[in-house]
């Protein structure tokens, strides 16, 4: 078995992040399907070939929620919590050989840490935009993010409009700013060891000073 790894929420401030590794017998195997990095799909695209992925292809996913990513981070580095997650996500499928897309900055580096991980023998390639350059990864994209997108809109019809989860996303930043005024605190779903949760419960707390 061939297979790709790819992760999606890494750096959201809100909800989880989602690993998800999807194998094939040989890449071959996913030439009839429009495979591309997930960012650049639509979602009723994306949709469409996560069915088709979960009807013909072996698929293991890992979710981590907003408590798990902060108790990591007082253990290890976000991206040896990724490491961890990745060769989770392949001790699923066990595969001969599988490609990652490399959360560090040293594409080879990230590869062994995976591996250390490991307790099986894989031939692993981690690269930089590995999700661009290798359908087996776009189609691991394409899982994690449809996952991670349906356990957003599930904490938005128990929040309201919470957008994207990103720090970019004004309308994030705006429910955030809201919830920690009303309930003095951040809502379950934030990433407390995030800077952006934590400057905006002190701003907020001045409001009331």
């Amino acid at each position: 078995m061939i297979c790709g790894v790819d992760e999606a929420g890494k750096g959201s401030v809100l909800g989880p992040m989602v690993v998800a590794a999807v194998g094939c017998r040989a890449v071959e195997d996913l030439a009839a399907l429009p495979i591309k990095d997930s960012k650049v799909l639509r979602p009723k695209q994306r949709e469409e070939i996560y069915g088709v992925l979960f009807k013909e292809f072996s698929i293991a996913v890992v979710t981590i929620d907003a408590a798990g990513i902060d108790d990591c981070r007082t253990r290890m580095s976000m991206n040896e919590c990724v490491a961890e997650l990745h060769a989770e996500a392949l001790m699923g499928l066990r595969p001969e050989q599988a490609y990652l897309d490399a959360c560090d900055v040293n594409a080879e580096r990230y590869g062994r840490t995976v591996a250390g991980h490991l307790d099986f023998p894989c031939d692993i390639v981690a690269e930089h935009r590995a999700d661009a350059r290798h359908k087996i990864v776009g189609a691991a994209s394409i899982v994690a993010k449809v996952t991670r997108d349906r356990a957003i809109w599930e904490l938005s019809q128990q929040y309201g409009k919470i957008g994207s989860g990103y720090p970019s996303d004004p309308v994030t930043i705006e429910f955030l700013r809201s919830y920690i005024r009303e309930y003095g605190s951040p809502p379950p779903c934030a990433r407390r060891s995030w800077k952006t949760v934590t400057n905006l419960s002190q701003t907020t707390i001045r409001d009331f000073s």
